[in-house]
């Protein structure tokens, strides 16, 4: 079969299809197959590979193995049998919309910076695109605004096949080098990319384009993007996400923002408060406690890291003992825990005491702080045989 004779390239709009068995093979991956010709895309350059069913029978992935297209099935099929095929379109025109409005972006992207599309990779919710260049958000809704308007001007979306003269004289984008026959889309005003993958015949037929999101990428950026169908779905979750909050909130969908900063702000007041209430009742319990010899081993509720390492501190500056371990549950045998002791010793205790009580953790000094993932008895028993050895 020449190159780019296959129906998903003579068609991207085949749903349904007759071909015959070529080959049926057994394998780890369950059954390979393989057809005189196919409309299911086989994954590449970034799309996703079709899905459906050949006579019933789930196609689960389709790859193009030395130069064979394989079906990965879930039964055999008889060799020589003609057999009809359907394809998941919701699938596959999702993956056209998203192909299409890739090529509209980028090439937008390349016209206004000169920068080259260097990573693509599409799912089942969005694409993810890196340039290797920086972008402003201002830049990006620009970007955006434009996308949009070349899909509102439902501008036709060519496939070429041109000879090796004609090109010559195309000023078209590419990741690699190519050879042989170039299949070239061409979206006229926004784009022309040597590409394999299946598109929509107009831009119209794209509905809508959404980023979702920026972040700096290996010098340049990566941006997470959506269309159609996917672009309505990801506006009705937020869209619900926002009515939650805004009940939660009793707040206005429009006023959310100042709403949480508000309660942030009371958030921090009650932590501060919290904190100093800690304080007071951290030094009344520590006035509390007899100076002692032997290390002063507490389990204490619900005490985070940073209150474990404000008790203990507090603890050592009145030399309540020479060892002090204070530690507080995490789960049902998972203890967070500050020790304190001479810093000569507390490298080689801190080391041991990990071994014996599968813990983690380190520090520098006097203190070393971390978990431990054993039983409350165990961790006061083997403290107290490590500190008296």
């Amino acid at each position: 079969m020449d190159l780019f004779d296959e129906l998903f390239y003579q068609d991207p709009y085949i749903r349904s299809f007759d071909a015959h068995v070529v080959s049926s093979e057994e394998t780890e991956k369950g059954f390979e197959i393989v057809l005189d010709n196919t409309a299911f895309y086989p994954e590449g350059g970034g799309q996703l590979a079709d899905t459906g069913t050949i006579e019933n029978i789930p196609v689960l992935d389709v790859r193009r193995i030395k130069g064979k297209i394989i079906h990965f099935c879930t039964a055999p099929l008889e060799v020589g049998r003609l057999v009809h095929c359907n394809i998941d379109w919701d699938r596959r025109f999702s993956h056209m919309q998203n192909h299409t409005v890739e090529h509209i972006f980028s090439g937008l992207i390349h016209k206004k910076f000169g920068y080259d599309n260097v990573g693509f990779h599409m799912d089942d919710d969005s694409v993810t695109v890196d340039f290797n260049g920086p972008i402003t958000e201002k830049e990006l809704m620009e970007l955006e605004k434009e996308t949009n308007q070349a899909i509102l001007a439902d501008i036709p979306v060519h496939v070429l096949l041109p000879t090796e003269e004609e090109l010559a004289q195309l000023d078209y984008r590419s990741k690699k080098e190519l050879s042989g026959q170039v299949r070239i889309v061409d979206v006229p005003g926004c784009d022309q990319c040597a590409c394999c993958g299946t598109h929509v015949k107009r831009s119209g037929e794209i509905g809508v384009f959404k980023i979702l999101s920026m972040m700096k990428h290996r010098g340049g950026v990566r941006i997470e993007l959506t269309c159609g169908l996917r672009a309505i779905t990801d506006y009705e979750n937020k869209i619900r996400e926002i009515q939650k909050i805004s009940e939660l909130l009793s707040a206005k969908p429009t006023e959310i923002s100042k709403a949480v900063e508000k309660t942030l702000s009371e958030v921090e007041k009650l932590k501060l408060k919290i904190q100093n209430l800690n304080n007071q009742l951290f030094e009344l319990k520590a006035n509390s406690l007899p100076t002692q010899t032997e290390p002063l081993i507490l389990f204490e509720e619900g005490l985070a890291p940073l209150d474990l390492r404000r008790y203990c501190t507090l603890l050592a500056e009145k030399n309540k003992a020479p060892f002090i371990a204070v530690l507080s549950a995490t789960a049902n045998t998972t203890y967070s825990y500050v020790l304190y002791g001479p810093a000569n010793q507390m490298r080689e205790l801190s080391k041991s005491l990990n071994q014996k009580l599968k813990g983690r953790g380190g520090g520098n000094g006097n203190f070393v702080q971390g978990s431990y993932n054993v039983d409350a008895s165990t961790i006061r028993q083997t403290i107290k045989e490590l500190w008296n050895q």
